[in-house]
């Protein structure tokens, strides 16, 4: 049985976090959010609601 690995790659990084994506072999695709000694795993939908999120909050601490 040989296991295929995920590619991965960095969408974005800082002195603190990183955000970074893997695409399974099997066609699912995977975000991670690293804060510290914490990380987030998210699907493609929970992404997306993610996402908008932030940038909502960000406009609106402006």
């Amino acid at each position: 049985m040989s296991e295929e690995t995920p590619e991965i790659g960095v969408l974005a990084e800082s002195e603190s976090f990183t955000i970074w994506r893997a695409d399974d072999p099997d066609g699912e695709t995977t975000y991670h959010v690293e804060l510290g000694t914490c990380t987030l795993h998210l699907f493609l939908e929970e992404w997306d609601e993610f996402a908008k999120l932030v940038a909502e909050a960000a406009k609106n601490a402006a």
